[in-house]
């Protein structure tokens, strides 16, 4: 059983509220850029409660945001 990929849209967000940077992005949820960097190019799955706080930043749901993609073998 392959490993499941969880995706999101947060490049896609930031750039559609006023262009967020991504320091702007990881200064209101609490985290380093190289956080955000990481979650925009897949290399690290947010805790819950990360996924929680990105959401509230937007003001949009979890399932919004974040999408299972497909898997590694």
């Amino acid at each position: 059983m392959g490993k499941v990929l969880v995706g999101n849209h947060i490049r896609k967000l930031r750039f559609n509220h006023d262009e967020m940077t991504q320091q702007q992005l990881a200064d209101k949820v609490g985290v380093t850029r190289q956080t955000i960097v990481a979650l925009e190019k897949g290399n690290y799955s947010p805790s819950l409660e990360l996924a929680f706080r990105i959401a509230h930043a937007f003001s949009l749901p979890l399932e919004e945001i974040f999408f299972y993609g497909d898997s590694i073998d």
